[in-house]
């Protein structure tokens, strides 16, 4: 095998790290760490925005004065996709406090990523030497040198950005339209007649068609048939045996199955078998790449125990010291340990640091071998949170009182996770185009701490303003320990400081359901019923719920396992098919709403991919990726904002818009019957079409 030489020789020395690489780069996590905060907790994905962001950075950072721009556009590309790899675990993970009746913090939530990020970047980059220098060749790093393709094309004037900027205006247009102007429904909806309980239904989301054509045709449909599953099958299934049943059917205690909506099977029901599918997908996944798992962890260990240093002298090989990234990781976990918010003691400390190392190998090597995109994170999140339960249980830590800790432990290591592989991969780009590793190591730190702040504000004002609060009548009383350790709350109805309380159906009247509420600690009286906007219609979080579903059963021991069993059947029934189990399972648990705009995307490019004559589902597919990638940024950014119009004065809650800014809700086209329902379809296939056009390369359009 000959000598690799890298893109930019080690003898050469252009601008790196500079003040305006650093700038685009930090404005870009932060832009992509809030859409795919969104996107994450709207249907449980999230998307690479490394190429994007590298094909902008292109656009923008113009060579001066002669020299090359190459290393100042990875440098941007390094920062900026920090934001998305540390927004993709956040919502995997933290709102599962909401769950386990704890609320949703900013400060929380920030630390969280913050610290998770940091302690990712610190415990890979002393296994670069190893995973991305001598085992090149041998590991392919799919997106990292796709990525630094297009850094090198980019200098030879070969890419250009105007379609992500196309796909920015567009879908940030078409979500204004419908979220602030209310020109549109959300949702088109027919129930099907001869199948009680079952409907067709689809959103208006162009973000969630991007995510669609960008994921491929195969993995679409695999999802969209999760959901049908869900809607066509298992809530008819409860209707037709359920509506004879006189007696609630567990784990339901107070509604005969006749008396629901399809909506409150899914709560009761539906929700527990997509949970055990996904756990059992994910499971799957996990055992997949246990061959990786076991050779990344003994030939790195190799690595570090044995071998000389190598010299750090010529610029391309210099790394940041051994010592400081120990002493760094220790530190950051003795932060974590001595931080009152994060309430943590030395177990569960120990616990950040032995798992958050073990698989931090673990997801460096495997996006190494098949990418980031195929990196089973849910899988690993999930075998973080058995490991860290049993450990409870076999020393004596059980109930619900530990469940917050257990939480605290698995989404801190699960952002790790999450940001060794990233931190992996572009450290491949670095390697491949010439750069210099510690300055894009220090780049990869400024880039988690700038896109912290966007993910933590992000959750937070989704959560707040899609949150609602009914008053509960009648005197409630609860006694004096359910408010011990209980964080405290403003009310968003009346800016009174309130107990957060997650109450069962035991310490409730009959009218009231279990779930969290807002209790006076003086009178110890129940004022408020909450319902945060996380884990509802609009923002699922399916992975989250799973955790939450998973820390509760395992710590509680109050689980519903025979649907959680027949979920987890499922998933091993879609894998002996030989499909992927867990985004089937996922789909399982999203609502068809959710999933039927991502097929609509994957129709997209399944058609772009036979008109265009490509290989179907490539991943060398820049042309509609591009643009779908802006699209969704575009979306999801203008999503944010219509969330946030709640907070604005006069905002009445009704359907989550702003009256003053819904300037057409009353027009035809936005009220519910038939001429809105073929509007919204009309501008679902006007949508699919632009995403259709858009994939249509140069030499396509010359045929």
């Amino acid at each position: 095998m000959s000598e690799f030489r890298p893109h930019v020789p080690p003898g050469e020395s252009p601008p790196e790290l500079t003040p305006r690489a650093l700038l685009l780069g930090v404005a870009l996590g932060i832009v992509f760490g809030a859409s795919s905060t969104y996107l994450g907790l709207r249907v449980g994905l999230t998307v690479s925005a490394s190429i994007p962001i590298a094909v902008i950075a292109i656009a923008v950072l113009r060579p001066r004065a002669g020299k090359r721009a190459i290393l100042e556009h990875n440098i941007t590309q390094t920062l900026g996709s920090a934001g998305e790899s540390v927004a993709g675990a956040v919502v995997f993970t933290v709102p599962a406090v909401i769950f386990l009746g704890y609320p949703l913090q900013v400060g929380l939530t920030t630390l969280i990523a913050a610290t998770g990020g940091l302690l990712g970047v610190l415990l890979m980059v002393p296994l670069r030497r190893y995973l991305i220098v001598k085992e090149h060749g041998v590991l392919r790093y799919p997106e990292g040198k796709a990525c630094a393709e297009i850094l090198i094309a980019g200098e030879k004037g070969g890419t250009s950005a105007r379609k992500v900027f196309v796909g920015m205006a567009v879908g940030a247009g078409l979500m204004a339209f419908q979220r602030v102007l209310q020109g549109v429904r959300l949702t088109v909806s027919w129930p099907l007649s001869f199948l009680k309980g079952a409907s067709v239904d689809a959103d208006f989301e162009p973000a969630l068609l991007g995510v669609g054509y960008i994921i491929g045709y195969r993995t679409s449909v695999l999802m969209v048939a999760g959901s049908l599953l869900a809607s066509f099958v298992l809530i008819p299934v409860f209707l037709l045996v359920g509506s004879g049943l006189t007696t609630p059917l567990p784990p339901a205690t107070d509604t005969l199955i006749k008396d629901m909506s399809a909506g409150d099977l899914w709560r009761n029901y539906v929700r527990y078998i997509g949970a055990g599918a996904v756990a059992a997908g994910g499971l799957f996944a996990l055992a997949k790449a246990l061959p990786s798992i076991v050779s990344s962890i003994v030939a790195s260990t190799r690595s570090l125990l044995g071998g000389a240093v190598e010299s750090q002298t010529v610029r391309t090989d210099r790394d940041t010291p051994t010592l400081v990234l120990a002493l760094g990781s220790i530190g950051i976990v003795g932060l974590i340990w001595a931080i009152p918010a994060f309430e943590m003691n030395l177990l569960g400390a120990v616990l950040i640091l032995g798992l958050g190392f073990f698989f931090a190998v673990v997801s460096s090597r495997i996006t190494g071998e098949v990418g980031s995109s195929s990196c089973p994170l849910s899988g690993m999140t999930i075998g973080v949170l058995m490991a860290t339960c049993g450990v409870f249980l076999l020393t004596g830590r059980e109930g619900p009182a530990w469940s917050r800790l257990a939480l605290m432990v698995g989404a801190i290591v699960c952002v790790a996770i999450s940001n060794a592989g990233t931190c992996s991969q572009d450290l491949k780009t670095g390697y491949l185009v010439g750069a210099t590793p510690v300055r894009q190591q220090g780049a990869l730190l400024i880039g988690v701490l700038t896109s912290v702040l966007a993910v933590g504000w992000t959750a937070y004002l989704i959560n707040t303003g899609a949150t609602e609060e009914e008053r509960v009548t009648g005197p409630v009383l609860v006694p004096p320990e359910a408010l011990k350790g209980r964080e405290v709350i403003e009310s968003k109805t009346d800016q009174r400081i309130y107990r957060f309380v997650r109450l069962d159906r035991d310490a409730l009247p009959a009218t009231l359901p279990a779930g969290n509420y807002l209790v006076d600690e003086a009178m110890r009286e129940v004022r408020y019923r909450r319902v945060d906007g996380i884990g509802e219609d609009k923002f699922p979080a399916p992975q989250s719920r799973l955790m939450a579903v998973i820390i509760d059963g395992l710590l509680s021991r109050k689980l519903p396992w025979d649907l959680i069993l027949l979920g987890a059947a499922l998933a091993v029934f879609v894998e002996l098919l030989g499909f992927g189990a867990l985004t089937f399972a996922v789909g399982v648990y999203l609502p068809l709403s959710a999933t039927m705009p991502v097929f609509l995307g994957g129709l997209a490019r399944k058609l772009a991919d036979r008109a265009y004559r490509r290989v179907p589902d490539a991943e060398e597919e820049p042309e509609g990726t591009l643009y779908c990638a802006g699209l969704i940024a575009g979306a999801s950014l203008v999503g944010i904002l219509a969330t946030a119009l709640a907070f604005l004065p006069g905002y009445d809650g009704d359907g989550g818009f702003h009256p003053k800014a819904a300037l057409l809700r009353d027009w035809p086209f936005a009220r519910e019957g038939l001429v809105g329902d073929l509007a919204l379809a009309g501008l679902l296939a006007l949508l699919g079409f632009l995403i259709f056009r858009s994939a249509r390369g140069r030499s396509a359009a010359a045929r």
